[in-house]
């Protein structure tokens, strides 16, 4: 395991930790075994590791994936696109946080709403990936769960968002630059050829 994998096991061990345990004392083990992996996941990052400590107490529980939800539409053989503001103009499926007391279908109806302006009808889910193993860059501090959900466009129209400038449909083969930090090539075309084949089973790990 490298270094980024282990920080991130002792932050789920310091967060559930600190939330089973018993004593002040245990308490205050974990806040550090927290504060220790908060400077294993600020070596390669340019953020602090104070910032990465106040991330992990505003969780609690027993540590699990976060979930991240993308929207794959097609019109014409083309897939839709965002141009994602937050990553240099760099493009993305549509999608973002599952939220709090949404499904992960209408997180990803309102996630493809606000960077789109498109409403849309999810109609299968095309896979659900482990991000840690396909190779996004940069790494990020939590283990997360990527959701791909084949969806209809139903009405809205095209606009520009407070997230995203401007979106588009492109084919497989002209792809513009791709915010690597949320989806990849090698997705697309899994989706492509997912939802080409109407196959049901869902691809996964």
């Amino acid at each position: 395991m490298d270094v980024l994998g282990i920080a991130r096991e002792l932050a789920a061990i310091a967060q559930t930790g600190s939330h089973f345990a018993a004593d002040n004392f245990d308490r205050e083990r974990y806040g550090r075994l927290g504060e220790l992996a908060a400077m294993l996941l600020a070596r390669d990052s340019d953020i602090s590791p104070a910032q990465f400590h106040a991330w992990s107490k505003e969780e609690f529980g027993y540590a699990t994936p976060k979930v991240d939800v993308r929207a794959f539409i097609l019109k014409d053989d083309r897939v839709l696109l965002v141009r994602e503001d937050a990553d240099g103009g760099r493009w993305s499926l549509p999608g973002g946080w599952a939220d709090v007391n949404e499904t992960p279908s209408s997180s990803i109806v309102r996630e493809v709403r606000e960077e789109s302006g498109y409403e849309v009808k999810p109609v299968r889910l095309l896979a659900v990936l482990d991000r840690e193993k396909q190779g996004h860059l940069p790494p990020f501090p939590y283990h997360i769960y990527k959701m791909f959900f084949l969806c209809e466009i139903i009405g809205g129209t095209a606009r520009k968002t407070n997230e995203c400038s401007e979106s588009g449909f492109f084919a497989e083969d002209h792809l513009p630059e791709l915010s690597l930090g949320r989806v990849l090539p090698a997705q697309l075309r899994e989706c492509f050829q997912s939802a080409r084949s109407n196959r049901s089973e869902a691809l996964f790990d």
